[in-house]
């Protein structure tokens, strides 16, 4: 996995889900905010605790978790 050292968990935070550098921020909410077309300006102007590199990282973050793997499996085949 790519080096994400700004992405943390703690069951005390947000229920334990990803959120960035420990503060009550939510990785999901960062990337959604993205996918929505809000400029990384906007975010950054909205949330004045967040920078640029945790934008960057999660959205890596997301990439990371919806890599494909393809498995190929022989049919089960009775007897």
């Amino acid at each position: 996995m790519v080096n994400l050292d700004r992405i943390t968990f703690d069951p005390c935070i947000m229920g334990g889900q990803a959120c960035i550098r420990g503060m009550r921020i939510p990785v999901s909410l960062v990337v959604n905010l993205v996918a929505n077309g809000k400029p990384a300006a906007e975010i950054l102007g909205e949330y004045p605790d967040l920078e640029a590199e945790d934008i960057r990282q999660s959205l890596l973050y997301a990439a990371w978790l919806t890599e494909e793997r393809v498995y190929e499996f022989q049919p089960y085949q009775a007897g």
